[in-house]
């Protein structure tokens, strides 16, 4: 079963959890810990390049991230948030997510933002046509997540737009900031996997998996914890010089070595 077929059967049935990585060693440790496929957040991917999230680093060091993600993930299935595209013009948008799928990555997240959604359906339509049938593509939309138009109006207009999307070839369909089980049922009924945004107030994977739910998603939440450590701990060290807190936290060592090792495929 090549990897795009083995991603695609893992929303088939059950939930899928999918922790977010942000780079080769988050990919590493992710797999390590049980996850069966990995995705990027874009997000932590900017972090981790030294740029804010919604802003455009370069192509080339974005490629090269996932080509790391890839090579650490070890043969489990990558899906690489790929944001809007990172171009207006769905052609441009479409050459994009092929140099992604060249990665190894063998899924995406493309995402409307509050942007239109016949602009995101015209990108699906032009990744779908560039990369074939294999790819699974999720499709982002944004409303609840940005607080996109009236609360009342919201699940309407995004049955909307999941039509247009499906038309428009997306497999999957991504809705953060959905928590209310009546619209998380009505969304599963799409009859397209349904993927939710790890957040407070969102019932627990037992239960998502009962509404019908497919996959679930951490977003940024785990790379920012990351990032949170290290300011605290930080901050402690410059206004102390103490190395307690350090040590507590800290992974131990040779463990975080041998399987960034494993990974690498070198001896530790």
């Amino acid at each position: 079963m090549s990897g795009f077929e083995t991603f695609r059967a893992l929303h088939a049935g059950g939930l899928l959890i999918l922790p977010n990585a942000w780079d080769g060693a988050s990919a590493a440790l992710s797999v390590a810990a049980g996850a069966r496929a990995v995705a990027t957040t874009s997000a932590g991917v900017a972090w981790a390049l030294g740029w804010p999230d919604g802003a455009a680093p370069p192509r080339a060091d974005l490629l090269s991230a996932l080509e790391r993600i890839v090579r650490a993930s070890g043969g489990a299935p990558v899906s690489a948030d790929v944001e809007g595209g990172f171009s207006d013009e769905p052609s441009e948008a479409a050459g994009f997510v092929r140099r992604v799928v060249e990665t190894g990555c063998v899924g995406v997240n493309i995402e409307d933002a509050d942007g239109s959604a016949e602009a995101l359906a015209d990108k699906i339509a032009a990744v779908r046509a560039a990369v074939g049938a294999d790819l699974f593509i999720n499709a982002r939309c944004d409303l609840w997540l940005r607080g996109i138009g009236p609360v009342e109006g919201r699940l309407e207009e995004a049955v909307r737009r999941a039509a247009l999307y499906r038309a428009a070839g997306a497999d999957g369909l991504f809705m953060p900031g959905v928590v209310e089980a009546g619209t998380i049922t009505a969304l599963v009924d799409l009859g397209a996997p349904l993927n939710l945004l790890a957040r407070s107030g969102l019932a627990d994977a037992a239960a998502l998996e009962a509404l019908g739910v497919r996959r679930l998603s951490a977003g940024s939440n785990i790379a920012a914890a990351a990032y949170g450590t290290a300011d605290r701990l930080t901050r402690a060290f410059l206004a102390d010089g103490g190395s307690a807190g350090q040590a507590a936290e800290a992974m131990d060592y040779g463990t975080l070595n041998g399987l960034m090792a494993r990974a690498a495929g070198v001896a530790a």
